[in-house]
């Protein structure tokens, strides 16, 4: 199972941004998707989840950004408002499922997108 992300970019203190993530390949069930971060030297950290029981955010990101699906689409975004330079990272995507009915797993990553947030 492949994921794309897309739609990182620069914004200014303050400003908005949409992020995709799209599933592709062998996907018979997603159980979670989610977002993680990653700047320079520091651990990977979660931004936001979603399952069929709820969603789950980071603190630093909680009352401003909102993760969402599209089931029918294997589909997750981030809308990420208020933005602080503190959020600047690259953002990763990441789906937790099954590949077929025999429920063969899969976990898989997207390669990542740049978000940069200036003050």
């Amino acid at each position: 199972v492949q994921l794309q992300a897309s739609g990182g970019g620069l914004v200014q203190a303050g400003g908005s941004l949409r992020l995709s993530c799209v599933a592709s390949g062998s996907v018979f069930r997603i159980n979670v998707m989610g977002w993680y971060r990653q700047v320079p030297e520091k651990s990977r950290e979660l931004v936001a989840l979603i399952t069929d029981a709820g969603t789950r955010y980071g603190d630093s990101v909680k009352g401003r950004f909102t993760i969402s699906r599209d089931k029918a689409k294997n589909s997750a975004y981030l809308q990420m408002n208020s933005l602080k330079p503190e959020d600047t990272a690259v953002y990763y995507c990441n789906a937790d499922g099954f590949k077929d009915s025999d429920y063969n797993s899969f976990g898989s990553w997207g390669q990542g997108t740049q978000v940069t947030v200036s003050s």
